[in-house]
């Protein structure tokens, strides 16, 4: 289960049936859950604890301290649920003190070759990072949205639940949940239909939030009052609600 050219500190804590492939090096603080694959040439550093049935291909660091020049070596936390993909040359950096100190990535989650994570994130489940994208510090990203290659994320910004940001598009301000987006900057380009429909949401639910999108960004009405118009819709369907709780809950303004 350990090839004999892995480097394994004595102090990491392997559960059973984790595979450790050549040429690995595993650091003191490290823990491990059960099932998961390590391929060859992995780096696993810090304070960092990975779940169940994860697999991490070939050269990737997972778990080395942030480049932030306000990080000083202090003693920061990685956390990495269950049955994530994480592909060739990731990087995934520990938090730092100055936020909260922690990085977090949920279940069942694809980071594609090259892909990065910077100090402090916050991924939910089912995320896909296409290759090359890329998440600066502090960075939030909801359940089911998806980043394509080369898409770029400045620090501090949402990405919301179920939305899509295409391909090489450089976002600066917060995507609220199941909105489509590109460009440089990104700007909106509508709800991510075609993916609510290949989760399984209802055609209702979209069209209801066709309607909310359109009074956000199609009625020339201040957030306040567009916001306003859509209460009745966010009683009917809990997806205009958690759409509407992203704008709410924005703290660098949304894409227009």
């Amino acid at each position: 289960m350990h090839h004999p050219s892995a480097i394994i500190d004595p102090k990491a804590k392997l559960d059973k049936n984790v595979e450790v492939g050549p040429y690995c090096v595993i650091g003191p603080g490290v823990k491990i859950g059960s099932g998961t694959i390590l391929e060859s040439h992995v780096i696993l550093k810090g304070n960092t604890k990975i779940g169940k049935k994860n697999h991490i291909f070939q050269f990737s660091t997972v778990g080395d301290g942030s480049p932030d020049k306000k990080y000083k070596g202090e003693p920061t936390k990685l956390i990495i649920g269950d049955e994530n993909q994480i592909r060739e040359g990731v990087t995934i950096h520990r938090g730092t003190i100055q936020e909260k100190g922690i990085t977090r990535i949920g279940n069942r989650n694809l980071l594609l070759a090259y892909s990065h994570v910077a100090h402090d994130c916050e991924i939910e489940d089912d995320v896909v990072l296409t290759n090359q994208a890329a998440l600066a510090g502090a960075v939030k990203v909801g359940t089911g949205a998806i980043l394509a290659g080369y898409a770029i994320v400045h620090q501090f910004c949402s990405v919301g639940a179920h939305s899509f940001c295409a391909m090489g598009s450089t976002v600066n301000k917060d995507i609220p949940a199941f909105v489509r987006v590109r460009g440089n900057p990104a700007k909106p380009y509508g709800i991510n239909s075609v993916g609510l429909k290949r989760l399984g949401f209802s055609s209702r639910a979209i069209e209801a939030l066709r309607s909310a999108y359109r009074s956000i960004y199609r009625k020339n009405l201040t957030i306040e009052e567009a916001l306003k118009e859509l209460r009745p819709l966010e009683q009917k369907y809990k997806e205009v609600k958690l759409f509407s709780q992203t704008i709410k809950k924005s703290s660098r303004g949304i894409v227009r």
